[in-house]
């Protein structure tokens, strides 16, 4: 029976339990920022220790090797998650992300640092899927959205942290990008030994069977009337058998399925991955010095932070769909800034800086945080670890790609680049206003019903 907001109004929520569980699962978003953001600033310098120089697109590889690796690793932690729960696999994320900081440091040849970069790839793609998982099932409704945006935080935080690591260890000499890497080990290790102290989701262990332990992990988080609720729209929602991959393309699915895909490939193609981990190269070729373009990006990760947080405090009042709309109309203005700068022969200096601030300000307010929020709650409980596989996969696949080709498309056509992740920008604001459905206070049973009705 749906429960009204009033009843869960009323709730006394836990909240440094809440925290707790939250802060938890939020360092696998620490170490995804992390891992996909330290070869922002070891970049410039595995360039010339693998003599990448000439080969743009081999530059390119070594970046997007640990997001092809991020792929497979989305594609596969769906079914295992499923069968084993989120817990006891973001234990083996969380070894899986040591080893690699490891590896990666140690590789003596650039297949070695393309494999170690892969297979590090694995554990932030299981990541990227498992800690928003994890948040979600564990949220009241009313502040689902502001905690998955705290994951997005521990995101940005963990690019931030990479981005200063790199800036004070630029000086370390011929070995330094390894040091960059080594330094992984620490917030790993961190990741794993937390892990003791927090649950695995009330919904999974509810439908394993284990009915008392998700009651009283939920009566633990919200209080007994919002325990009493959560399992009856949790039992009602589960009445069905266990949803399949293919029922995905079934009529009263494929709506939030093709949904979930044109987000995953739109919220890659408009460029922010490209444009964060290749900052130092764009502002280099704005005029800037080494120090400078690290201190640059430096100052991107701190707008990162602060854009994060004004998402957190707007994604439960304002909503989704609103953010999406708001944030596409904002990068599609600055990347079309910046190509107008590049054709008149004016990208250069502290203008360039600003506009790609402007440009980052609007996703991180807007996009990122609303696009992990929607993913991880649109899709039905009975199907969620499989469902949830297709649009993190998508945008992993469409993530690697545009990081491989853009510093060769950075130096074929500047304009042009810049032209055509505008348009596409341009695109996910009329997809946004077209299809998007606004979610923001609703249970996740009340989003599966929205769906069906929706069909």
């Amino acid at each position: 029976m749906p429960v009204t907001n009033t009843i869960r109004l009323s709730d006394q929520i836990n909240k440094p339990y809440l925290a707790l569980l939250t802060t938890v699962a939020a360092l696998g978003g620490l170490l995804f920022g992390f891992d996909i953001a330290i070869i922002t600033g070891a970049g410039p310098f595995i360039e010339m220790h693998f003599h990448l120089e000439n080969s743009q697109l081999g530059l390119g590889f070594s970046f997007a090797s640990l997001l092809f690796g991020c792929m497979f690793g989305a594609a596969f932690v769906g079914k295992i998650t499923d069968l084993y729960g989120r817990r006891k696999i973001l234990f083996f994320v969380a070894i899986l992300f040591l080893l690699t900081s490891l590896m990666t440091g140690m590789a003596d040849s650039f297949a070695m640092f393309v494999f170690a970069r892969f297979v590090g790839g694995l554990s932030v793609g299981a990541a990227s899927m498992l800690s928003p998982m994890y948040v979600a099932e564990v949220a009241p409704a009313r502040m689902r959205g502001a905690l998955v945006s705290f994951y997005q935080l521990s995101i940005v935080f963990g690019i931030l942290v990479s981005y200063l690591i790199n800036y004070l260890l630029r000086d370390l000499g011929e070995n330094n990008w390894r040091w960059m890497f080594f330094t992984g080990v620490a917030p790993s290790a961190l990741f794993f030994i937390l892990l003791f102290f927090v649950p695995e989701t009330p919904r999974f262990l509810f439908r394993m069977g284990q009915h008392e332990k998700s009651y009283g992990i939920l009566k633990k988080i919200g209080g007994e009337t919002m325990a009493n609720a959560e399992i009856a729209e949790i039992r009602e929602s589960l009445k069905e058998t266990k949803g399949r991959f293919r029922d995905l393309l079934n009529k009263e699915h494929r709506t939030m399925t093709l949904v979930g895909m044109a987000l995953a490939i739109l919220v890659q193609i408009t460029g922010i991955n490209a444009v964060v981990d290749y900052a130092p190269k764009i502002f280099i070729t704005a005029g800037f010095h080494m120090d400078a373009a690290l201190f640059g990006t430096f100052g991107l990760g701190v707008t990162n932070v602060v854009c994060t947080f004004v998402s957190i405090s707007l994604i439960d009042k304002v909503g989704r769909r609103t953010l999406y709309i708001v944030g596409s109309a904002g990068m599609t203005a600055t990347l079309f800034i910046l190509a107008g700068m590049s054709y008149a022969d004016h990208f250069k200096g502290m203008f360039v800086l600003l506009a790609c601030v402007v440009y980052l300000a609007f996703f991180m307010s807007c996009i990122g945080p609303a696009f992990w929020t929607l993913v991880s709650e649109i899709y039905p409980n009975k199907m969620r670890g499989n469902a949830m596989i297709v649009p993190v996969v998508v945008q992993w696949f469409f993530n690697a790609l545009m990081v491989w080709v853009f510093p060769e498309m950075l130096r074929r056509f500047q304009t042009g680049t810049f032209v055509l992740i505008g348009v596409m920008a341009l695109v996910q604001l009329a997809f946004s206003i077209k299809w998007l459905p606004e979610t923001k206070g609703k249970s996740l049973e009340e989003i599966e019903a929205m769906w069906s009705q929706r069909h």
